[in-house]
């Protein structure tokens, strides 16, 4: 059975993941307009009314922005917490009681040949997480918009063959830009985002923590306050300080920002 995994986009202005197997399709945000995800879908061969799930990690417009319209269009069901549905914005629009489904941290949710378990990350929404997703031999873990590397965290992204790691902000850049003071104090707070040296530091430990980590995509990058070069040059040097090499070690990759990313396949 094989497993196939791309961004649709990835960035501070939209995210979609998508992650699916020959019977199982299945959506990690629907950030974008609805047209935008489904030309996405198609560009890497699949169609919208295929997809399965779509599984929210929280209510921010950059991820839930085509949730509704995806829903109502292809009678796909949507996954989140009971807190990120509370504060879901209004503009997604009414989603049908039997396409409204809830998950709970550390709890499993079976898809078909799909299993996936949310885990807590700390950031300023509504009882938000990530996904670790299984397919019986393979984890691959999506783990994006959060402050800080909790216990949590760590734990629930130890093992993973496959990781979406955010790689927000280049800190020098965002104190430096023209964002508000409070802006910039909330991206950089404990439920904030990542910066490229806290992703390249998290990701350093995973990779010597597991030889099965084969891959890391750097995501969700600041269209402001980041670079693709930055994230993978803080990230590249980082890891060569510890003495692991990219391409032997790891892949690494950073992921467009409103395109769609190379496809990764697992057999």
């Amino acid at each position: 059975m094989s497993l196939k995994f791309a961004t649709i986009a990835s960035s501070s202005s939209g995210n979609s993941v998508y992650i699916g197997t020959e019977k199982t399709k299945i959506l990690i945000d629907a950030g974008l307009s609805g047209k935008k995800i489904q030309d996405g879908l198609k560009n890497i061969g699949v169609d919208c009314k295929d997809i399965d799930a779509i599984f929210v990690t929280h209510e921010h417009i950059d991820h839930v922005k085509g949730v509704g319209v995806l829903s109502r269009r292809f009678e796909i069901p949507v996954y989140a917490t009971s807190g990120t549905w509370m504060s879901m914005p209004e503009s997604v629009g009414c989603i049908k009681d039997k396409n409204k489904k809830y998950v709970y941290s550390s709890k499993k949710c079976i898809i078909n040949d799909i299993c996936l378990c949310p885990f807590s990350i700390p950031h300023d929404a509504n009882e938000p997480v990530g996904y670790s997703i299984y397919d019986g031999k393979r984890k691959i873990c999506v783990a994006t918009d959060m402050g800080h590397v909790t216990k949590e965290v760590l734990s629930s992204l130890e093992d993973s063959n496959f990781l979406l790691l955010e790689s927000n902000h280049d800190v020098d850049m965002l104190k430096n830009g023209s964002y508000p003071y409070n802006i910039k104090q909330r991206i950089l707070g404990k439920n904030g985002h990542l910066s490229n040296e806290t992703a390249g530091r998290l990701a350093a430990y995973l990779i010597k923590q597991s030889r099965n980590l084969k891959g890391i995509f750097f995501g969700h990058l600041s269209m402001e306050n980041n670079t693709p070069s930055k994230a993978y040059k803080t990230v590249e040097n980082i890891l060569k300080s510890e003495n692991i090499k990219i391409g032997h070690d790891a892949i690494v990759y950073i992921t467009p920002n409103s395109q769609v990313s190379k496809v990764v396949k697992f057999i």
